[in-house]
Formats: structure tokens, C-alpha cells, sequence
């Protein structure tokens, strides 16, 4: 996965943008952060719930690991985009964008 193909699949989903904060691109819906990417270090991250988090690290622990610190304790995961496959960040970005955007974008996503 290359940060360019972790870029079409974020912006990929209804009303996401891509914005920057702290110096590196993120990825946002209704002005709310759902996903980052770290180009310097070829990594992404997703905002994920503790529980989702600890799925998806479980099913492919080297590709998803819990950001360091409080950040990861609250989901907010990695990806190694090196090691990523597409679906896997696909479903990583849709939880994410799900666990972010208002429920009546969702619910008019999945209509």
C-alpha cells in the first residue's frame, strides 16, 4: 500500500477531505479527523474503537499496532502501509469514517 493508494481510499467516502494537522495530511469528515498519514515515516492512522483496534492488530499484527501513549488507549491505531493490503486498510478507513461521521451521512451511505 503506498501513501497515494491510502489517500484515494480515504477520500473515497462521502464528504471526506483531506486537511493537515501538526504538519502531516489528515483526512477529515464534516471538519472531524477520521484518518492521518505520516509520510515520513510511511504510516497511516485511523481512528478506531479500543475494541475494534485490538481486531484488527489481532488479525494482522504487523500491520496494525496501537498508536503509542493515550492516543492508541482510545483507538487510534497505525498502519505499516508498506506491509498493508488494500482491503485491509479499506475496512480499517470505512470503520474509522463510520466511527466518525454523523449517523445520517452514514445511514444515507448505506442506503
Amino acid at each position: 500500500m503506498t501513501l497515494e493508494s491510502f489517500r484515494q481510499l480515504a477520500l473515497s467516502f462521502p464528504e471526506a477531505i483531506e486537511s493537515s494537522h501538526m504538519n502531516h495530511p489528515d483526512f477529515r469528515v464534516r471538519n472531524k479527523i477520521f484518518a492521518t498519514i505520516r509520510p515520513e515515516e510511511g504510516l497511516g492512522m485511523v481512528k478506531l474503537t479500543p475494541a475494534q483496534q485490538k481486531q484488527f492488530a489481532k488479525s494482522e499484527p504487523t500491520v496494525f499496532e496501537p498508536v503509542p501513549g493515550g492516543w492508541g488507549k482510545g483507538g487510534a491505531t497505525y498502519i505499516r502501509l508498506k506491509s498493508a493490503k488494500k482491503e485491509s486498510v479499506r475496512k480499517a478507513l470505512d470503520a474509522a469514517w463510520r466511527n466518525t461521521a454523523p449517523q445520517s451521512l452514514v445511514r444515507d451511505h448505506d442506503a
